[in-house]
């Protein structure tokens, strides 16, 4: 049986990882600290049916059982979430405008440094977007490239609660053959599909972006092929990817058909399974589910 000191260290712990991943913002950090509330639970439930009498069973069989009910609570939630998001009015893909406000970057000391090494690194911005989600919130996009136009980096700011923020990147580049080089951090799920010619590959737990360049880079280097310079607006090739992707994932079942939304929701029954699949996934392990 865990020792009650070890259940109070590990809910101190639990609190510290939650206030410092409030201002990190880093996908470690709640990784870690969501194992370690599923653990809790599991160990402290357990140790408390054993203390109190309910039953005779040993201890280890009361922890995996109190694992399997946060497994079935937390898949409840996160089921029902999701059917909040497909019947919600929140689109899927947003549509983007110019953010003329002035307002995309926060003030905060690791994003200013971040933009620091932007300019030292030869990084010029193009433009800023931003896309309403709800009738108080936006998703506000900054727009760089490199100075041989050849590699497009799309900052997407995201809030996480309690007015964090959370920056994630996306690095792009076309080439000849028609292919397009995808390159990204992101650590939300999405579950659908992409363009047959995407190549994408996800790094949910890297947060340097000096990092995510290089490996950008590292495959286009491998890929071997000529680079096509960007030329489009950020705004019009942008809000193209979203009606391309809406199009895709219409066609392929991960959205319901525009006539049948209203009756059931924008997310399909399957679309909802992989969404669910995809978030455990990242929420867990880290991981994006490559479909």
């Amino acid at each position: 049986m865990i020792s009650d000191y070890a259940l109070l260290t590990a809910i101190i712990l639990s609190l510290v990882l939650l206030q410092l991943n409030q201002r990190k913002g880093l996908p470690a950090l709640s990784i870690i600290n969501r194992w370690l509330r599923w653990f809790i639970f599991a160990f402290g439930g357990a140790a408390i049916v054993e203390d109190m009498g309910w039953t005779d069973r040993p201890y280890p069989v009361l922890v995996a059982a109190f694992f399997l009910v946060w497994f079935l609570l937390e898949t409840v939630y996160n089921w029902l979430a999701i059917h909040a998001l497909s019947v919600s009015p929140m689109p899927l893909f947003p549509r983007f405008s110019a953010n003329q406000n002035g307002e995309e970057w926060p003030t905060v000391e690791r994003f200013i440094k971040l933009r620091e090494w932007l300019r030292a690194n030869g990084f010029k911005q193009v433009q800023a977007l931003k896309a309403e989600v709800s009738s108080s919130h936006f998703l506000r996009v900054c727009v760089y490239q490199d100075s041989d136009a050849g590699v497009r980096l799309q900052i997407t700011f995201l809030p996480q609660g309690n007015e964090v923020m959370a920056a994630c990147f996306s690095l792009s580049t076309n080439t000849v053959s028609g292919c397009r080089y995808v390159t990204d951090n992101l650590h939300i799920p999405f579950g659908g599909f992409y363009p047959d010619n995407w190549l994408l590959s996800r790094h949910p737990w890297r947060r340097s972006l000096a990092g995510l360049v290089k490996t950008h880079r590292d495959r286009l280097a491998r890929g071997n092929e000529q680079i096509v310079p960007w030329t489009s607006d950020p705004l019009t090739d942008l809000n193209g990817q979203q009606r391309e992707l809406e199009k895709i994932n219409t066609e392929l079942g991960f959205l319901f058909p525009q006539a049948e939304r209203e009756e059931f929701g924008k997310i399909s029954h399957e679309g909802r399974y992989r969404v669910w699949k995809e978030y455990w996934m990242l929420s867990y392990f880290g991981k994006s589910v490559q479909y």
